[in-house]
């Protein structure tokens, strides 16, 4: 079973960044991840010379939407402009063709009751022009979170399956925030997809902080305090592309390949 493998990388020459990494995938921002600034080019030629040298080289484009992006909060002032941020995000990557945009699940606040949030939810994929597969991401943290528990991710699925537009909504799991959040790795997989149907993404990381600890650190593989044996069978189970959000440059993700494909 062949698992295509990549990481995150700067954004001003994504395609340099995959063949220094000999990845047939990338994942990066378009833009600053914590302004609501809206997408930025860095690419020389712009997102029509990045579709075209992609297709060219053969390498798969993924976007991170920016963190700040909340589209559960019942805060006005964050959910509209995040809902705005977040169209901009969907037209810029579909612009380069992208396969994925993946967005985290956002929280709602201590006071709220979390059904707020999860209609939120339901009412942004109704609201949002999908024109690729959104991927929504579980998070490490927040008691209020929308997607770091199991059940949490059960409530938003149900809200927005009836939505117009969830025939383009995805998951991508991450190893990290699955253990952080205290969710069982041996199990996570099933219990996903369980849920969701399916698991379109996966972003394999090592935690540099114990099972529940609600902390969202990322450590490279075999340097943290996730199983080695455990990281490689959730990224074998899910069967889905990879997207290493490890520390370091070219020669570290390469390394984590390595460590990763020995054990696939």
């Amino acid at each position: 079973m062949t698992i295509a493998i990549g990481a995150h990388v700067d954004q001003t020459d994504p395609l340099a960044e995959a063949r220094a990494r000999k990845a047939p995938l990338v994942q990066f921002f378009l833009g600053d991840p914590q302004s609501y600034g809206g997408p930025e080019w860095a690419y020389a030629g712009g997102p029509e010379a990045l579709r075209a040298d992609a297709e060219a080289a053969g390498v798969d484009l993924y976007v991170h939407a920016p963190y700040l992006v909340n589209v559960a909060t019942t805060n006005n002032r964050i959910r509209i402009p995040s809902r705005k941020l977040l169209q901009q995000h969907v037209d810029a990557a579909a612009s380069i063709g992208a396969k994925g945009l993946i967005v985290h699940g956002g929280h709602v606040n201590k006071a709220d009751d979390p059904e707020k949030g999860f209609d939120n939810w339901r009412k942004a994929i109704e609201a949002t022009d999908l024109k690729l597969p959104l991927l929504i991401e579980n998070t490490a943290g927040g008691d209020n979170a929308m997607t770091r528990y199991l059940e949490r991710i059960g409530r938003v699925w149900e809200a927005i399956s009836g939505a117009e537009g969830f025939d383009m909504v995805g998951f991508c799991l991450d190893t990290c925030h699955a253990h952080a959040g205290g969710n069982d790795l041996e199990t996570v997989v099933d219990d996903v997809r369980a849920i969701t149907g399916r698991i379109d993404l996966v972003h394999c990381n090592d935690s540099r902080d114990e099972f529940d600890s609600g902390a969202d650190r990322h450590a490279n593989f075999g340097a943290g305090r996730i199983d080695p044996d455990l990281l490689a069978a959730v990224v074998r189970d899910a069967g889905a592309p990879v997207v290493c959000e490890t520390p370091g440059g070219a020669a570290e993700h390469t390394a984590d390949f390595a460590w990763l494909s020995a054990r696939l």
